[in-house]
């Protein structure tokens, strides 16, 4: 190895090991209405939050957190990952566009003292069925060749952040940790090719889940508040999933000739609806446990040292897919509008507190509801309600949800009213045929909240507005053909 060589990778694995703790913050935008950019930039700023990772590149964005100081993890779509694969020349246009672009134009800090390109996103998720096994790799390659012909692998590092799922424990103990078996061919040359680059390894961890799909999961190993009976690996004893989980990994890498490999939590947070555990009790216990760990810099027992995390998430997003679970649409640590859920001390402002974002328009105070006079017995409702929650967000209703005590009107009503709330509260939107009317006194009830959407953001040329009046049109045509 030429000298000079040597040099650029001391640089690269110097950079690497200074990897800073502290928090930061998922943001997606799979929403109706997403937040103008530039107020979750400023939301971003009066809340302390210094470190973002985004799930795609968008433009404005970028263009938004251009002179932030805010340090930024650009994501690659899973959808991308094959044709990027598949010719160098539109990994080349992508780093051109999407990093080169926003860097000498905008000033865009796509991470302040590390700068991240995740390609892919959980792309060796179980439930994908190997979709993305053979062009996560030659995406990364060439996304990483593209970096360095555009003179920015120095700066901005490759990663692709990983479920928890890519590695298991023949021994349900973190020391008998190593990569799933069917995926093992897999993981070591992405992982080889990050350990040669400087990069780190993007893990998301999420408690939550274990509880939702193992009804016998002690709840109080999903915390940190060290109820839970520990468990012993060893003489080490780990008394939250957490440590255990991330334990595992470090097990893993080491056990692969990688030990030494930063470790980068991607995603890590706790939804507060749409099941019976997802709620404000659990999401603040959860996420605040979480935050005193990070404010203490207390790692785990093998990487004892400050944890370098991004919160999941900042906003939630109503129209995220749902196949995982309703939960899905909750996780933000705000509401779709930007405001705080519950007291959360980030541990970055002066308050103590979580701030609100400022400058927000709402549409009108009127809501859509059921007619007093309709029956539940009419032959419309059912297919009316399933239509309403097939294209808006039905996910607080159901058993131990924040709307979940409504009565069989109000459950039609929620449905009625998300649809029309999402089409911009048009008059065609509540037109359900002797079944709805729009009111302008708020039908919210106890722990559940109507809501009144904000004013759409179109931003670009994203087509959001066609999608708006698609629905509705959408919406005349069920009307003619099933009432």
């Amino acid at each position: 190895m030429g000298l000079v060589s040597l040099l650029l990778r001391l640089v690269a694995l110097f950079s690497v090991l200074s990897v800073g703790s502290g928090i930061g913050a998922n943001w997606g935008t799979q929403a109706t209405h997403p937040l103008n950019p530039e107020i979750v930039v400023k939301l971003l700023r009066d809340n302390g939050i210094q470190k973002v990772k985004l799930f795609d590149a968008d433009y404005d964005t970028l263009r938004a957190l251009g002179k932030s100081g805010i340090e930024v993890m650009v994501g690659i779509p899973n959808d991308m990952l094959a044709p990027l694969a598949a010719k160098m020349k539109n990994a080349e246009e992508w780093v051109s566009k999407n990093v080169s672009k926003h860097i000498t134009t905008d000033n865009v800090n796509i991470s302040l003292r590390f700068r991240y390109v995740a390609v892919g996103n959980e792309p060796f998720l179980q439930t994908y069925n190997g979709t993305f096994l053979s062009t996560t790799l030659p995406a990364l390659q060439n996304i990483q060749s593209a970096l360095i012909k555009a003179g920015l692998s120095s700066q901005v590092k490759v990663t692709v952040p990983m479920n928890a799922d890519v590695y298991e424990s023949a021994n349900s103990l973190p020391s008998g940790g190593d990569f799933r078996q069917d995926i093992h061919e897999y993981m070591l040359p992405i992982v080889k090719l990050l350990s040669d680059t400087g990069s780190p390894f993007t893990v998301n961890i999420y408690p939550f889940i274990s509880l939702y799909i193992d009804s016998n999961f002690p709840a109080e190993y999903a915390f940190f508040d060290g109820n839970a009976s520990p468990v012993n690996d060893g003489g080490t004893y780990y008394y939250n999933m957490l440590d255990a989980n991330l334990d595992t990994l470090v097990h893993t890498l080491q056990k692969n000739g990688f030990g030494n490999m930063p470790i980068i939590i991607g995603e890590i947070g706790w939804p507060t609806d749409g099941d019976r555990n997802a709620n404000m009790e659990y999401a603040r216990r959860f996420n605040q446990g979480f935050m005193s760990r990070i404010a203490g810099g207390k790692g785990t027992p093998l990487r004892p040292g400050p944890i370098d995390a991004y919160l999941f998430s900042l906003i939630d997003e109503d129209a995220k897919s749902i196949d995982p679970g309703n939960f899905e649409r909750h996780w933000g640590i705000f509401t779709y509008d930007g405001q705080p859920k519950y007291l959360l001390n980030l541990g970055t402002t002066n308050s103590g507190r979580l701030l609100p974002a400022r400058g927000i328009q709402y549409q009108e105070n009127k809501w859509c509801v059921m007619r007093p006079n309709a029956r539940l017995d009419d032959p419309s409702v059912a297919a009316s309600v399933s239509y309403a929650c097939s294209l808006a967000d039905c996910t607080k209703l159901g058993y131990g949800t924040s709307c979940g005590t409504l009565d069989g009107k109000g459950n039609i009503s929620y449905a009625f009213n998300s649809y029309f709330q999402i089409n911009n509260q048009l008059d065609e939107a509540c037109k359900f045929p002797n079944l709805s009317m729009i009111v302008k006194t708020n039908p919210s009830q106890g722990t559940c909240r109507f809501d009144v959407m904000i004013q759409p953001y179109y931003g670009g040329a994203d087509g959001r507005l066609p999608k708006q009046l698609g629905l509705v049109a959408a919406f005349a045509l069920f009307l003619l053909t099933f009432l």
